[in-house]
């Protein structure tokens, strides 16, 4: 698991080099025909890792289920983040890799709940759940990076 731990970390890095320079308005704005914007996207993987790693394994999470809610899967952005939020998001972006690990290797998820993702794919164990996450968070890395051009292009123009 430790290949896909320095891919989750990578994948993170990235994300957090993306948002670099963008105004909080920038990571705030929903292009046109959208449903979310890039602060989602990052809220996002913070609550996705919490619950298919910790709620499903039955343990509990390392951050306050009421202060990441509004990430969940179907939601969409109903107010807007300010930096305050943006500095939560991205200091547990970092830590939550670092405790998932340590709580792995330290044997902790015992009991996990199988779940099928909207992907189709059953999730059974945390390993399956970690495979997992590496997909997930590529996908909305990849999402983000559009979104930032598009947003980014609607800055230049007007």
């Amino acid at each position: 698991m430790e290949k896909h731990f320095t891919i989750i970390r990578k994948t993170r890095a990235n994300f957090l080099k993306l948002i670099e320079g963008l105004t909080i308005e920038e990571l705030n704005a929903i292009p046109e025909n959208f449903n979310n914007n890039i602060i989602w996207n990052l809220g996002h993987l913070v609550r996705s890792q919490q619950v298919l790693c910790y709620t499903l394994g039955n343990e509990s999470a390392k951050v306050d289920e009421n202060a990441v809610l509004k990430y969940g899967k179907g939601t969409k952005p109903e107010a807007f983040i300010d930096e305050n939020e943006l500095k939560f998001l991205k200091e547990n972006l970092v830590s939550n890799i670092d405790s998932l690990e340590h709580d792995y290797n330290s044997g902790l998820f015992k009991n996990y709940t199988n779940y099928t993702t909207s992907y189709g794919i059953e999730l059974n164990t945390i390993e399956d759940a970690i495979r997992f996450i590496v997909c997930h968070e590529g996908l909305h890395f990849g999402y983000s990076m559009s979104l930032k051009r598009l947003v980014t292009q609607c800055n230049t123009v007007a």
